[in-house]
């Protein structure tokens, strides 16, 4: 069910004019936008990176191996989910593995960037795009599952986002969320990233069971590799500012470090783990499954 912005209706038609105020959201670059004023400028992240990640996401390790633990988390708990979407798509990575993945599945994809969506277009063949502050998502009862990696924590009101996530997630559907974790890991690349908190997993609970969504599953990622994220973060260059350390690596070592994220994976199938630089949380809100 589509919510208009400016009326708070409810409707149901392929079109997004509201058939009672008759409000359209206007388009910014070929895509519609909810909130146009701040669609080139905020203080969530730097739109100059979106070039630097597509050219580095499809064979960075951590890229690659987040995206595999997604399409796991996915065919576990939303096995038979038909409409998705993907809060914050960015350049369009995930959203494409998962196009590729389960090609059942209608995808949409919101980025509070637009220029963001002209990359993730390039990568999609057939899903809806629109620009999108993620705390005001135009939506009630729409989806089956929605995502949001790496994006609450540039989110200053991310109980707000997550209180819109429930809004907009079926009953019977869920959400899958990852985030930073651990506060004694941050650094000036936290900084640079426009990153506003790292997570404990007592927080990110705590919140989502506040947005009134059901925990299923929390474990942390990337444990195999805490002791290296623990030096990267006392590395004296790191203090001074070196960008793209921790994407732009040696390529032996990237597909070492992506096999020993695989064999991670593989743990994950039994259980969850205590430690990592990253949380990995499926939720769900309570009802009766419709799929």
């Amino acid at each position: 069910m589509k919510v208009c912005l400016k009326c708070n209706n409810k409707f149901d038609n392929l079109s997004w004019e509201c058939p009672i105020c008759h409000f359209s959201p206007e388009y910014i670059h070929g895509f519609p936008a909810f909130s146009p004023s701040l669609a080139e400028n905020n203080d969530g992240f730097n739109p100059s990176s979106f070039e630097k990640l597509a050219s580095l996401e499809a064979r960075n390790f951590w890229f690659r191996s987040r995206n595999r633990l997604i399409f796991w988390a996915l065919r576990k708990h939303f096995s038979k989910a038909t409409r998705f979407l993907e809060i914050g798509c960015g350049t369009g990575y995930v959203s494409s593995g998962i196009e590729k993945e389960f090609p059942e599945m209608s995808l949409c994809g919101s980025e509070i960037y637009s220029t963001g969506l002209t990359f993730a277009a390039q990568r999609l063949r057939n899903a809806s795009l629109f620009q999108m502050d993620a705390r005001c998502i135009p939506f009630e009862r729409e989806f089956d599952v929605i995502c949001a990696f790496d994006v609450l924590e540039h989110i200053e009101e991310d109980e707000k986002v997550l209180a819109e996530m429930f809004k907009a997630v079926k009953p019977g559907g869920g959400i899958i969320i990852t985030v930073p974790q651990h506060k004694f890991l941050w650094s000036r690349t936290d900084e640079r990233a426009c990153h506003v908190r790292r997570y404990s997993s007592t927080e990110l609970e705590g919140k989502v069971k506040k947005a009134g969504l059901v925990v299923e599953c929390m474990t942390s990622f990337v444990t195999l590799l805490f002791p290296l994220m623990i030096l990267s973060r006392i590395n004296k260059r790191d203090k001074e500012g070196r960008t793209g350390g921790e994407l732009e690596l040696n390529a032996n070592l990237n597909r070492i470090f992506e096999r020993i994220m695989d064999f991670e994976r593989g743990i994950l199938k039994f259980c969850s783990l205590p430690f990592g630089g990253s949380l990995l949380l499926i939720a769900r809100r309570d009802g009766d499954l419709n799929w």
